[in-house]
């Protein structure tokens, strides 16, 4: 018997053996059970178990536990700052102290009267007085003394002799301008001064102990009898007498005779 074979017989017969192949193949796969959506989830994601009690823990976390902490730097010292709110400021103790009180200075005894000074020292006034006004200021050479009972008469160091050096501190050649101001000095009152210690000594003028700002009216015109207004000024400013001075020991030695501060 002849088999037909036109186009749509062949594929006819294509399609049935085809579907005899997969049912075949079904039959001998092993059946697998169906999954609803919650149990597929389930199944993908695995949650980890805490380990039991005893059970040594992972190395990470050990790791974890015996690393050293963390310490940040300090801040920069010039921006260290108190916080007032977490670290308020110490409060100072209170106490019933009162603060001391600065005692008031002694009042300066002014003396005019130069019998109440020593003999040694109303003898070397008087010597000195003498000599400054005679106008000779070679008069005074021996009354300066010489190496270490030498008058100081500057306040720096000078190889020149004494009567030299004021001498170059007159306004005029002959020193007779520093033998009126020595007057003057000797004229005003004096006071006796570090009293029991080795620097005792009778000063010329007042002043040098008195603070300024003090001084009454008739004080004033006895300063401005050896300075001008425009010194006296200077002196506020200054705050003390810085003009020429002389002292005398209590034993008569003339101890100095300088200006200046």
């Amino acid at each position: 018997m002849r088999i037909p074979t036109d186009g749509k017989t062949l594929l006819r017969g294509s399609l049935i053996v085809l579907s005899a192949l997969f049912a075949t193949t079904a039959l001998t796969l092993p059946a697998r059970p169906a999954f609803a959506l919650s149990e597929l989830k389930k199944e993908e994601v695995e949650v980890p178990q805490k380990p039991a009690e005893g059970e040594k823990a992972a190395p990470v976390e050990e790791e974890q536990e015996n690393a050293a902490p963390v310490e940040l730097p300090q801040p920069d010292p010039l921006i260290r700052k108190r916080d007032s709110v977490t670290e308020p400021a110490d409060e100072p103790a209170v106490t019933d102290d009162k603060p001391a009180e600065e005692e008031p200075q002694a009042p300066v005894e002014v003396l005019y009267d130069i019998e109440k000074a020593p003999e040694p020292v109303r003898r070397m006034r008087q010597l000195i007085v003498e000599a400054a006004a005679s106008g000779d200021i070679e008069r005074l050479r021996p009354l300066l003394g010489k190496g270490v009972t030498e008058t100081q008469v500057s306040m720096v160091e000078s190889k020149e002799g004494p009567v030299e050096t004021l001498k170059g501190q007159s306004g005029d050649s002959d020193g007779i301008e520093v033998l009126a101001i020595l007057l003057d000095v000797l004229a005003t009152g004096y006071v006796h001064v570090g009293q029991g210690t080795p620097d005792e000594m009778y000063v010329w003028p007042y002043f040098t102990a008195k603070p300024l700002a003090g001084l009454t009216p008739p004080e004033k015109v006895e300063l401005l009898r050896i300075v001008t207004a425009g010194d006296f000024a200077d002196m506020q400013e200054f705050g003390s007498y810085n003009f020429y001075r002389v002292g005398i020991a209590p034993d008569g030695q003339w101890k100095f005779f300088v200006t200046g501060d």
